[in-house]
């Protein structure tokens, strides 16, 4: 009985452990699409993937706060857009999407 309660709590480690290292790797996006890659089948049904997700990816905006800057590349490819250089001046919309 206690081999048996010793490998429950391993596997147990073990699984908190795995869970632990994905949602490290699932804040990297670039880096949790290497990983994800060589994720077996079978461990999509013992492991919440989608929740996992949730939690990594949820963010710390509050309603009200200030949009984190970011800058892009511009229509014609050599600019750059700086969101920060609209604030206090106009309004911004972001659309995210393809509508092709």
């Amino acid at each position: 009985m206690k081999a048996l309660r010793k490998i429950a709590v391993a596997v147990l480690v073990l699984y908190v452990g795995v869970l632990a290292g994905l949602l490290a790797v699932m804040r990297d996006p670039t880096l949790f699409g290497k990983v994800m890659r060589r994720v077996p089948e079978p461990a999509f049904v013992v492991i919440p993937f989608k929740r996992l997700w949730f939690i990594a990816r949820a963010g710390r905006l509050q309603p009200g706060d200030a949009a984190p800057d970011f800058d892009l590349r511009g229509q014609d490819k050599k600019s750059r857009v700086r969101l920060a250089s609209f604030r206090g001046r106009e309004p911004v919309v972001l659309i995210f999407g393809s509508y092709t």
